[in-house]
């Protein structure tokens, strides 16, 4: 008996709860939105929408602006226009309807920010032909910094890629490579905000392209050539200032009798033409 008794209670409490509500008609709020991802100087429109038939008061409420664009006649929606959006953000709809308590419905607003200069820095600019080097690139702010890669490329070649996350709004990664060729060097970083994950779309920024100077290295013989031709180039220059000097003595000797060194001792004093004991 006492089993029996135990077996009808969920089915009697079901009853009750079926009855009860039986002469109150529930209902729904909604709230849909143009875009859930956007940037703080954009404005878009947000829906607010109900399926009572003869709502007492409805409406959105939020902290930014909103302008009512279009309303139902009988106020089962409202259509508002949202805009100066700062950071993430709620957007909640509420409405009455008869004597039943009021009823909300809410939406997450993410705010995203692309970045407004990507620069790539090449460290050292000049490099010989197997040595190493660093590329840097920085990004300005950006948000949300979990939806951004950095892509550091060769050309069209990918060489490194990397994602982030925290509450910092400025991303930078670097990167160490060597210079295995004099061809193919130019650099550059694309910033890409994958914002998919919150029904928006990828942007993307591109850096400057940044060229490194590759030489090759001065092998032995070549540094053996310069020096040889520097010790030509002297041994003329040193002989071709003799030669004028000698050519300048005879032509002097030619218009006065004597050469002109011979001259300019004569004219010396005594003393100074001695020679030393």
């Amino acid at each position: 008996m006492a089993s029996l008794a135990c077996r009808s209670l969920p089915i009697i409490l079901l009853t009750l709860h079926c009855c009860s509500g039986s002469g109150e008609k529930t209902f729904e709020v909604y709230i849909s939105s143009e875009k859930q991802v956007v940037e703080a100087t954009e404005s878009w429109k947000v829906n607010c929408s109900t399926s009572c038939e003869k709502p007492q008061l409805g409406g959105l409420e939020t902290t930014m602006s909103k302008i009512v664009l279009e309303k139902h006649p009988q106020g089962k929606w409202t259509q508002f226009l949202v805009s100066n959006i700062t950071s993430d953000t709620q957007l909640y709809c509420y409405f009455t309807c008869a004597d039943q308590q009021q009823r909300s419905a809410h939406l997450h607003i993410k705010l995203y920010q692309v970045p407004a200069q990507v620069t790539l820095m090449l460290q050292p600019p000049r490099v010989i032909v197997g040595e190493n080097f660093t590329i840097k690139c920085n990004t300005s702010a950006v948000k949300p910094l979990e939806s951004l890669t950095l892509t550091l490329l060769r050309g069209r070649e990918i060489l490194h890629n990397q994602t982030f996350g925290g509450a910092e709004h400025e991303a930078t990664v670097t990167f160490n490579s060597t210079a295995l060729t004099k061809e193919g060097l130019n650099f550059s970083c694309r910033a890409e905000l994958d914002l998919r994950p919150h029904g928006g779309h990828i942007t993307r920024t591109m850096s400057k392209f940044q060229t490194l100077e590759v030489f090759e290295p001065i092998q032995d013989n070549q540094m053996l050539i310069i020096i040889v031709v520097v010790s030509i180039l002297l041994f003329l220059f040193v002989t071709s200032v003799l030669l004028c000097f000698i050519l300048g003595q005879h032509w002097h000797r030619h218009r006065t009798g004597t050469y002109g060194v011979l001259a300019a001792w004569r004219r010396l004093p005594r003393a100074f033409r001695q020679r030393p004991g």
